[in-house]
Order: C-alpha cells, then structure tokens, then sequence
C-alpha cells in the first residue's frame, strides 16, 4: 500500500486555498475538493453502503437512549 502525501495536501491548502492548519484538517475530502476546483464527486453513498456504516460503526449513546424509556 502506498502512503498518501498529507504533507503535500496541507501545503496547498495553506498555499493556494489560504487555510489555517485546523481548518485543513476539519474539511472533509468532499470540501477540500470544491475548494480545489474538483468537478464531480465521489461514488454516492447507496442505503446498502450506508446500513453497512452503521453496523459497523454504532452509534453506543443510541443504543442507551432507545432503552432509556424516555420515548
């Protein structure tokens, strides 16, 4: 696996889009790539792709607030 050049990332970002370090990093690819001047955009996150985020990342304060009794 080849490593991904962040060093170089961030330097455009503090060179050609004028960001500050922390507001580089709070972008999401999505944004960094408008910013850039990208067109288009990635694949498109489907409900099967999106079931499989959550299974495999779940939200644990969910799970106590649907038991909490409160709803």
């Amino acid at each position: 696996m080849s490593r991904f050049d962040w060093g170089s990332l961030l330097g455009c970002a503090m060179r050609q889009c004028r960001l500050r370090p922390e507001e580089f990093w709070a972008l999401t690819p999505a944004e960094f790539g408008v910013l850039l001047g990208l067109e288009g955009g990635g694949a498109v996150l489907t409900r099967n792709g999106f079931q499989a985020l959550m299974a495999a990342y779940p939200d644990a304060g969910r799970a106590k607030e649907e038991g909490a009794g409160d709803g």
